[in-house]
C-alpha cells in the first residue's frame, strides 16, 4: 500500500512538472531577435543590422574554434556534458563558500544556468538563483547539449552592444570565431564575466588580467600547455572595436525587407568591387554640387547579376538626402532613351546607320525640338546624329515609328514609365525626356543592348527569380546601336593622347533632363554595363552640370575598376542571324525627311545634286529658333554639289564652315531673306524665308 502511494505521488509530481513545463515554456524570444546579415556572392558579410533590441546579436554561424570551446568549458563548467543543468558538486562548493562568507561569492552557475539567465534576465538573488536552476533543468529536458551551447554562444554579452561569440570575434578581432587563437579565445571566455568592467577598449589592463587568469586555469586543467599559455599571455589585447560591415546600405535594406524573418540574406554583389566603388564615390563627393547626389549600378552582362550598387554617396548625410535610394527614384531620362528609338527604327527598316537625316529647325505640329546647344547641324547620317545625340533626328524617327508604339515596347520589356499628370497618351517629347523612369530600369534596358536585344529583370540574389525574357530589339538592331555608340567620343580631357587603347571599349550614351536636374551616363562594355545618375535628390537644378561633363567622366572611372576589353582587343562581329541589310550599308543611301510619312516618303539621295538642306523655301523662323543672347545665330546647310561651296545671304557673302557645307548667319531683325549656295561648277540652290 505504501509503495502504491509513493508511485502515485511520483506520478502526480511528474504530471505537475509536465504541466508546469507546458504552462511556462522557456522564454526564447531573445533567440529569435537576431541581427540580420546581408552577404556578397562569396558569402562574406556586406552589411549587418542590429537586432530589435539594438544589439549586435549574431548566431554562431557554423564552426567555432575548438580551443575556444575547450577553454570555455574548462573555465565555466567542467562537467557541462555530464550534468542535467545543475552541477551538484559545484552547488555544494558554492553553498559552503557563501555560508562561510555570509554573502553570495559563488553562484555555481553552469553554462545551462547562464543560458537561463540570458533568456530571462533578473537581479542576482536566492529566488532568482532557484528560478535559474529550474529553468536549467527544463532546458536540459527539452534540448540537447549542442543546442544549449549554441544558445550561450548567441546570447553571451561581450561588452557594449555585442552579444554572441560571432559578433565579439568580428568586433574585437575582425575574424570568424572559427579562427580564434588561444589568447583571443581566452579573452572572449573572460568578457562575459563582467562585460562592462572588462572591455579592452576602455580598461585594457583589467581585460588582460582577466584573460591571463582564464589562460592559467586552462593550463592547469590541461587544455593548454604551459608554453602555449605563456605565449598567449604575451600577446596584446585589442584596444578598439572594429566597425561592422556597412556596404551597399540601400540595396541591403531592400533585400532585408524582401526576406522578413531571415537572419542571413545572400546577394549577387561582388564585395571587393562594391568597396572599390564606394571608395571611388567618396573621392568624387567634393566635386558634386551642394546637396548633390549620385547613384551607380554595375551589372554583369552574361548573368544580368548586379555586381555593385550605390544609391547615394552617404546614406547618413541628411544635407544630400542620403536616405533616398536614387537607383529606384523616378527621374526624367533626358536623351537616354534615344538609342532604343534608333534601334526600333532599324527594326522597322525606317532608317539605316548611313541614312541621311536633316538636323534643321523642324516643327511637329506645335512641338519644335531644339538641340542642347541651341544650334542645328544640317544634313548628316543617322550614325552621326545618334553619336551627337541630336534632338530633331531622334524626334523625326520617333514620329515615323510612333511614340505610343515605342512606349508600349519599352513597357512590355519591363520598363516602368511615369508620364506627366494629365497626359492621356505618349507624345513625341518622350524622345527628349518627356517621361520619367529610374536608373534600375534604364540600366536594365542597356543590359538588353549588351544581350542582343533581349531584356529581363536584373538579379540581386543568387538563384533568384529571373523573370520573363522579352525581346526589345532584334539582335541586328542591338548590334548596330552598340557599334554606333562605341564611336561616341569620350568626354574631352578624360583620355590622354596615346592611352585610348588602354581604356575599355564602351558604347556610351549620356542624357540631361530639362533644367539640368538629372545627368545620366550609360556604358555597355564587353562584360559589364554601367549606369550612372548625378543630380540633386530634391529635384532642384544643377546649372552647367550635364551628362557629358558630369556623369560620363564618372562612368569612365567606374570602368577603370573593371576588366572589360580595350580597343586593343579585337571586337566581336555581328551576331549570328543578322540580316545583311542590318550589317552592311546599301549601295544607295536613303534620306529621311520631316513631314507626314504618307506625303513625304523615303527617297534615294543623289549625292551629285546641289540642294539646300536648311532652310527650306517658305520657312518661317521664330526668334526661339536662333537661341538667346548676342551670339544667337542660325546655321544653314547644304548637301551634294562639288566643293568648295560659296554662301550668300541677300547677295552678301557668308562665312562658311571648314567643310563649306554649313554657314552661320546672325539676323539683324525681322523680315524676309534669301539664301543661296553655289558649288565649284556654278550650280546653285536658293530658298526664300522669313524671320519673325
Amino acid at each position: 500500500m505504501k509503495g502504491r502511494r509513493l508511485t502515485l505521488a511520483a506520478a502526480a509530481l511528474a504530471a505537475a512538472v509536465l504541466l508546469l513545463d507546458r504552462l511556462c515554456p522557456p522564454p526564447l524570444e531573445r533567440l529569435s531577435d537576431l541581427s540580420v546579415t546581408v552577404s556578397d556572392r562569396a558569402g562574406a558579410p556586406l552589411r549587418m543590422f542590429t537586432s530589435g533590441a539594438g544589439t549586435w546579436r549574431l548566431p554562431p554561424a557554423g564552426v567555432v574554434a575548438p580551443v575556444y570551446l575547450d577553454i570555455l568549458t574548462a573555465y565555466e563548467d567542467r562537467r557541462f556534458f555530464s550534468h542535467a543543468g545543475v552541477d551538484p558538486l559545484a552547488l555544494a562548493r558554492a553553498v559552503g563558500q557563501n555560508f562561510g562568507a555570509g554573502r553570495i561569492v559563488s553562484g555555481a552557475s553552469t553554462l545551462t544556468m547562464q543560458v537561463a539567465r540570458l533568456l530571462e534576465p533578473h537581479r542576482r538573488s536566492w529566488p532568482g538563483k532557484l528560478r535559474e536552476m529550474a529553468r536549467a533543468v527544463q532546458l536540459e529536458a527539452r534540448y540537447d547539449k549542442r543546442t544549449i551551447l549554441e544558445m550561450y554562444l548567441t546570447l553571451a554579452p561581450f561588452g557594449g552592444a555585442l552579444e554572441g561569440v560571432q559578433a565579439a570575434a568580428l568586433a574585437w578581432f575582425g575574424k570568424s570565431p572559427r579562427e580564434l587563437s588561444p589568447a583571443e579565445a581566452a579573452l572572449l571566455v573572460a568578457l562575459p564575466q563582467a562585460p562592462g568592467r572588462l572591455r579592452p577598449d576602455r580598461l585594457p589592463e583589467a581585460a588582460r588580467a582577466a584573460r591571463d587568469k582564464v589562460l592559467a586555469r586552462a593550463a592547469a586543467a590541461g587544455v593548454l600547455s604551459e608554453r602555449v599559455a605563456r605565449e598567449a599571455m604575451a600577446e596584446p589585447v585589442p584596444t578598439r572595436q572594429r566597425p561592422f560591415p556597412d556596404a551597399a546600405p540601400h540595396l541591403a535594406d531592400a533585400l532585408r525587407a524582401r526576406h522578413p524573418g531571415a537572419v542571413s540574406v545572400a546577394s549577387t554583389l561582388d564585395g571587393a568591387l562594391q568597396r572599390q566603388l564606394e571608395t571611388l564615390v567618396r573621392r568624387e563627393l567634393p566635386a558634386l554640387v551642394e546637396h548633390g547626389g549620385l547613384a551607380i549600378l554595375i551589372v554583369d552582362n552574361a548573368s544580368r547579376a548586379v555586381l555593385a550598387a550605390v544609391g547615394a554617396p552617404d546614406p547618413h548625410d541628411d544635407s544630400r538626402n542620403g536616405w533616398v535610394d536614387m537607383v529606384r527614384a523616378v527621374r526624367s531620362p533626358g536623351s537616354a532613351l534615344k538609342p532604343f528609338i534608333y534601334g526600333l527604327g532599324f527594326d522597322d527598316r525606317v532608317i539605316h546607320p548611313e541614312t541621311l537625316v536633316a538636323d534643321v529647325s523642324t516643327r511637329f505640329g506645335d512641338y519644335a525640338p531644339a538641340n542642347f546647344d541651341r544650334g542645328f547641324h544640317g544634313e548628316l547620317t543617322v550614325r552621326e546624329a545618334l553619336q551627337m545625340s541630336l534632338n530633331v533626328p531622334a524626334v523625326l524617327i520617333l514620329d515615323r515609328i510612333g511614340p505610343s508604339r515605342f512606349a508600349e515596347r519599352l513597357k512590355s520589356s519591363g520598363a516602368r514609365l511615369v508620364f506627366p499628370k494629365g497626359t492621356t497618351e505618349p507624345g513625341l517629347p518622350i524622345a527628349l525626356g518627356g517621361v520619367s523612369i529610374n536608373l534600375l530600369d534604364l540600366t536594365t534596358l542597356y543590359v538588353g543592348l549588351a544581350r542582343d536585344g533581349e531584356v529581363a529583370p536584373l538579379l540581386f540574389e543568387p538563384g533568384g527569380a529571373t523573370g520573363p525574357v522579352r525581346r526589345l530589339l532584334s539582335a541586328g538592331a542591338a548590334w548596330q546601336v552598340r557599334r554606333i555608340l562605341q564611336g561616341t567620343p569620350p568626354p574631352s580631357g578624360l583620355v590622354p593622347a596615346g592611352e585610348v587603347s588602354l581604356r575599355p571599349v564602351i558604347a556610351l550614351k549620356t542624357g540631361t533632363s530639362f533644367g539640368f536636374r538629372d545627368a545620366w551616363a550609360f556604358g555597355v562594355g564587353s562584360r559589364h554595363t554601367v549606369g550612372v545618375w548625378v543630380g540633386r535628390p530634391d529635384g532642384t537644378p544643377s546649372p552647367d552640370r550635364y551628362g557629358r561633363n558630369t556623369a560620363a567622366p564618372l562612368l569612365y572611372r567606374v570602368f577603370d575598376l573593371l576588366d572589360d576589353a580595350t580597343s586593343a582587343t579585337p571586337g566581336p562581329g555581328a551576331p549570328a542571324g543578322v540580316e545583311p541589310i542590318a550589317a552592311h550599308a546599301p549601295a544607295l543611301l536613303r534620306r529621311i525627311e520631316a513631314g507626314d510619312p504618307e506625303r513625304r516618303p523615303l527617297t534615294l539621295a543623289d549625292p551629285e545634286r546641289l540642294r539646300l538642306v536648311f532652310p527650306t523655301p517658305g520657312l518661317v523662323l521664330d526668334q526661339e529658333d536662333f537661341g538667346d543672347g548676342p551670339r544667337a545665330t542660325v546655321t544653314f546647310s547644304a548637301a551634294g554639289g562639288r566643293r568648295p561651296l560659296t554662301w550668300m545671304i541677300n547677295g552678301r557673302p557668308l562665312e562658311a564652315s571648314e567643310s563649306k557645307r554649313e554657314a552661320t548667319w546672325r539676323p539683324e531683325g525681322p523680315g524676309f531673306a534669301r539664301v543661296t549656295v553655289i558649288d565649284a561648277e556654278g550650280r546653285s540652290a536658293s530658298a526664300d524665308f522669313q524671320v519673325r
